[in-house]
């Protein structure tokens, strides 16, 4: 990101602030109208509840029908949507406009994965003969590497891939590697390293060999701090066992900066390349994903492109009554706005999406943690909600108590494939059993009058009876999403993904807030640059507040 940039906003200037929509004040006097009512009366009332509340694209099925929503909430929930401009918004988004407001950017990661032969425009030029160039120097170099016809310094072929990045250049390409761990390609192994702790570049190398390792260094700028540390040390790992010239070739880039790359010791056509409309959240469908292609195998990687061209199609398409991105969107919103939910809960039922979670965390809170609106005045609602979580089952015993008994409103949502990717015994079949109950007890509860009957024929009476009850009772009416899918392949993660960068980008619209800037994360940057000249030396600090010259004072003492 560079230090600075102009203020462009692309809105109407006239258009109200969010909660000056009509949509806003019918919202909330909705809100108070339904606040008495329970998910279990609304069931019980409307047989066809779930098909009323759920939509699918192909066998990808979103459940909400399990938040305390009417058919007059999702009418006002469209409403604040088109009252909002969101077709329009969704129609500068496609069409190249720069809707990434303070940078002055268009926003067109779907381009990456454009798998028909419409034209994508960034600023008036159709960017995809450069998407697929890059597409095609992607395949060619998993075809070396994968055929071992590509060797490193000594002779061998390359069996371990270490991609070196962080934030969007490490979360994406780990979470989808992990995700996808039944398609890795046999003989290559994958590592990730983002953190500047040595710790974590140490504890790759030591299952790495140099000569048969492959160094994939990700910062388009070639100067990211964290990054260019790890990856120096690294090359000063290989280079102590090979030498300086076995840099080429265990070295890649993913970046923009040829001059820097080539004086690293990289070869420049070895670099791959993505560009300034791709934010680095949104950036695994690029060259950032060349560390998928090369543990899943290139026709893989496609297979994730074509399953997010598929979610980026019905977003842009479907009406938004059937739009799963706009409808997830709208009912955090509801949460988010009008119950006062803070939190957000990302629940895979599936171990292979255990990154899920983190990976979500930097799409959701890098996008829409923001108070600040495009047009640079203070919000006065919530915005993005604070994203947590862990596969099930593991969660339940771990936080499901909080969901399900705590004073706090958590929305979660479920994730799930019908069809194992390693069926084992009875697991699935647990699994799935967990995943449904948890869904239904959150919607549910277990009344007084429930729990009392319970204890009663298990034996209890008396005080013992009346004291044992008001722990064991749950409210209900926790609301959750439910996405239910046949199995975890390249093309369904893709649409998952998709699906969440969506539903991201129509909440930030509703928020009226730019979701595809994060100049929060550079402040802190910033400061430790000015920082680190400091830390060397024994010499006392005394430039800063007395809370920052303490913790240097201590830690120059205990190093």
């Amino acid at each position: 990101m560079v230090a600075f940039a102009l203020f462009f906003p692309i809105a109407d200037p006239s258009m109200p602030s969010l909660t000056e929509l009509p949509a806003w004040p019918a919202l909330l006097r909705h809100h108070a109208e339904i606040s008495s009512l329970s998910l279990r009366s609304l069931f019980a009332a409307d047989a066809a509840r779930f098909a009323q509340f759920s939509l699918r694209q192909d066998d990808l099925l979103l459940d909400f029908s399990k938040n305390l929503i009417t058919r007059q909430t999702v009418d006002l929930l469209l409403d604040l949507a088109r009252q909002s401009d969101l077709e329009g918004w969704r129609a500068r988004l496609f069409g190249g406009e720069p809707v990434n407001v303070t940078e002055h950017r268009p926003v067109m990661h779907m381009a990456l994965r454009n798998r028909s032969d419409r034209p994508m425009l960034a600023g008036g030029r159709d960017v995809m003969p450069d998407v697929r160039a890059v597409l095609d120097q992607m395949r060619r170099f998993c075809a070396v590497i994968h055929d071992g016809s590509w060797r490193g310094a000594s002779g061998e072929a390359i069996t371990h891939i270490v991609n070196i990045g962080i934030g969007g250049s490490d979360l994406g390409p780990l979470m989808a590697v992990e995700a996808l761990k039944p398609y890795q390609r046999p003989g290559i192994a994958s590592f990730f390293v983002s953190n500047v702790d040595g710790s974590h570049l140490y504890q790759v190398l030591r299952q790495c060999r140099p000569e048969t390792t492959l160094f994939i260094v990700a910062s388009k700028t070639f100067t990211t701090q964290e990054t260019l540390a790890n990856a120096r040390s690294a090359r000063d790992w290989l280079v102590e066992t090979l030498g300086e010239g076995a840099v080429a070739k265990h070295f890649v880039a993913l970046s923009t900066n040829a001059t820097a790359v080539a004086a690293f010791g990289i070869d420049p056509e070895n670099m791959f390349v993505f560009w300034d409309w791709v934010g680095g959240r949104y950036s695994l469908w690029s060259a950032i994903g060349l560390s998928i292609a090369l543990a899943i195998g290139f026709d893989h990687f496609m297979a994730l492109l074509d399953g997010a061209f598929e979610m980026d199609e019905h977003f842009r398409t479907a009406p938004l009554e059937a739009n799963l991105p706009v409808m997830m969107a709208l009912v955090g919103v509801w949460n988010v706005n009008f119950r006062g939910a803070a939190t957000q809960a990302i629940l895979p039922y599936d171990q292979y999406l255990h990154r899920l979670p983190a990976y979500l965390q930097q799409a959701d809170m890098e996008s829409n943690g923001k108070g600040v609106t495009r047009d640079g005045v203070t919000v006065d609602y919530a915005t993005g909600p604070i994203l947590f979580g862990e596969p099930g089952t593991n969660g339940q015993h771990a936080f499901y108590q909080l969901i399900h008994q705590g004073p706090r409103l958590v929305p979660a949502d479920f994730l799930a494939a019908a069809q194992s990717q390693n069926p084992l015994g009875d697991h699935q079949t647990l699994l799935l059993a967990n995943f449904f109950a948890q869904t239904e007890a959150l919607m549910n509860g277990r009344t007084a009058e429930e729990t009392r009957a319970e204890l009663v024929a298990a034996g209890l009476s008396g005080d013992a009876l009346e004291s044992a009850i008001p722990p064991r009772v749950f409210t209900g009416d926790r609301p959750t999403n439910s996405l239910l899918y046949r199995k975890l392949d390249p093309r369904t993660l893709g649409r998952l993904i998709a699906l969440y960068e969506h539903k991201i980008f129509v909440q930030g619209i509703i928020w009226q807030i730019d979701s595809f800037d994060q100049w929060g994360v550079e402040l802190g940057k910033k400061l430790a640059s000015a920082l680190l000249p400091l830390l060397p030396n024994d010499e006392a600090v005394t430039s800063h507040d007395s809370s920052t010259n303490g913790l240097i004072s201590q830690y120059k003492a205990l190093r």
